[in-house]
């Protein structure tokens, strides 16, 4: 029943997935309402949809701004999908901008995130604070700081006297993160060989990893990584993670902050280890699958031609590939041989805030390396 399902799928994409129009048009004054698949933060329409562009499902969003009078859920992203595509439901909304993700487009838009936000404060996810003259020299300090990702100001008209000028540069994830991994014995996960994200095996970068070693406590977040070398990418790209500890059954990736002191614990089964922010980057392939996430997928013979399928979508930032078998069943294709299956992966990795809220005297953005004039 399994195999007739992806069957069906694989027929259903290959027979309409590629005619899905290109729609860049905003809708202003309008709402999609529900289907809803997440929610999430947002400055602003075009920041939402690239939002919903990088979403694997989502098909299509609406976003309530902060004029809304008819709905208080202001800065939030509420991004869709439905199985035909299409918004069930739509009617007009003051203060709200609705419209369609631009997965279709070719080529791919890339978000250009040059605006800065005045009386508006990106909270949470800071890492670095002090002291500017102005916001402009607050989002240069983000822009030179490879870490930064946004930032907020508080200006000199701020109420509280003691934080005027004070700079608060924020990090939101840049590196893709698996959602999920678990071992199946036919599958074989990858990343894009563009992304490069794999620390090197090279002698100098293997002395950063520590096998049947964990380093106990001082957790700031988990994740679920495929690796050892996945995890430690994780904890190299994070500002915070001075070391880090994987636990192989469980395929978790613990990221910990202390800079005083870093304390070895034998345990079987878990690699500790340091970031390696120096260390040159490869690719590789794993025997685990990455479920979820996925953008398309196809027949393919062989996870080679996977991997390159997955570097040669611009969209693509890994992948998952089946190496079962299912026979004689595509008659779409007009063969009689059996197929494997390549599904190609993306998650969001654009600068997004945790949330967006009004505050008075306050100005936020974006690092200008997503700047396109």
């Amino acid at each position: 029943m399994k195999t007739l399902f992806i069957l069906v799928a694989l027929l259903y994409f290959c027979a309409g997935g590629f005619g899905k129009k290109c729609i860049l048009r905003l809708r202003l004054n309008w709402d999609f309402p529900g289907s809803d698949i997440k929610i999430l933060f947002s400055p602003d329409a075009e920041h939402c949809q690239f939002l919903c562009t990088q979403e694997a499902p989502c098909l299509f969003w609406a976003f309530i701004g902060p004029d809304c009078l008819v709905d208080s859920r202001h800065y939030q992203c509420f991004l869709k999908a439905t199985s035909s595509g299409k918004p069930e439901k739509q009617n007009p909304k003051q203060g709200t901008t609705a419209g369609y993700s631009l997965k279709s487009c070719s080529p791919l838009p890339t978000p250009s995130l040059c605006k800065v936000y005045e009386n508006v404060d990106f909270p949470g996810a800071d890492y670095r604070t002090f002291f500017t003259v102005d916001y402009k020299a607050c989002q240069k300090a983000c822009t030179d700081d490879p870490f930064c990702q946004f930032f907020t100001f508080l200006n000199g008209k701020f109420s509280n006297t003691n934080v005027r000028y004070k700079c608060h540069l924020k990090y939101s994830w840049s590196v893709p993160r698996t959602p999920a991994v678990r071992a199946l014995a036919d599958r074989i996960s990858g990343f894009s060989r563009k992304l490069q994200i794999i620390p090197s095996s090279q002698t100098v970068c293997q002395h950063t990893l520590f096998p049947n070693t964990d380093f106990p406590g001082y957790d700031i977040e988990v994740h679920q990584a495929g690796s050892p070398e996945l995890c430690q990418v994780l904890c190299s790209a994070h500002p915070l993670c001075t070391y880090f500890s994987f636990v192989s059954n469980k395929f978790k990736c613990y990221l910990k902050n202390n800079p005083n002191q870093m304390v070895p614990k034998d345990a079987s089964g878990i690699t500790s280890g340091l970031p390696s922010r120096s260390c040159p980057l490869r690719n590789g392939m794993l025997r685990v699958d990455f479920p979820y996430s996925d953008i398309r997928f196809f027949p393919l013979n062989n996870v080679e031609s996977c991997e390159n399928a997955c570097t040669s979508d611009p969209s693509c930032q890994f992948y998952s590939y089946i190496t079962s078998r299912f026979n004689n069943t595509l008659r779409y294709f007009n063969k009689t041989q059996s197929y494997r299956v390549c599904y190609l992966k993306r998650v969001i990795t654009m600068p997004a805030p945790p949330r967006v809220t009004n505050l008075a005297d306050a100005v936020s953005g974006f690092t200008l390396r997503n700047c396109f004039l």
